[in-house]
């Protein structure tokens, strides 16, 4: 069972900031072999979602209001832990992403920048491609929009 908490950047522990830089170093940057500045200026303005198991981070997204990041309320960083991906923690984490920007921005747009391997997973949850796929940090994404 996924144990969700939601919490502004201010409110964030050193050791669950500390569990976060980790887990997103560990998939994005290790396990994707793509050396990229996670690190880019943004987690401040961002609402922070974290799936604990046990007391572990093992799944996260990150959220910004509209204007934040892009026009549209976004969703972005979304990870789970390589172990974990089984038990489909990355449908919890992002519904509870999706029902935040819903209850607390009173926003039913989401737009994302997805990696274009995860299409489908994102598809399930209501997101729809726009335009064409494009390389960030040499790996295809695709613009998706939630309505």
């Amino acid at each position: 069972m996924l144990k969700i908490i939601i919490k502004p950047f201010s409110e964030l522990s050193t050791q669950e900031l500390y569990a976060i830089l980790q887990l997103r170093s560990e998939v994005f940057v290790v396990e994707q072999d793509c050396v990229y500045q996670d690190i880019d200026g943004k987690d401040q303005k961002a609402v922070h979602v974290l799936g604990f198991k046990n007391d572990n981070i093992v799944a996260y997204t990150r959220i910004f209001k509209p204007g934040d990041y892009f026009v549209e309320a976004s969703i972005g960083r979304v990870v789970v832990a390589k172990a974990e991906r089984q038990h489909k923690y990355g449908y919890d984490i992002m519904n509870a992403s999706i029902d935040y920007i819903k209850n607390k921005f009173k926003q039913s747009v989401i737009k994302i920048s997805a990696q274009a391997y995860l299409k489908k997973f994102y598809n399930n949850l209501g997101f729809k491609e726009i335009g064409e796929e494009y390389l960030e940090d040499d790996i295809p994404h695709v613009a998706m929009l939630r309505q």
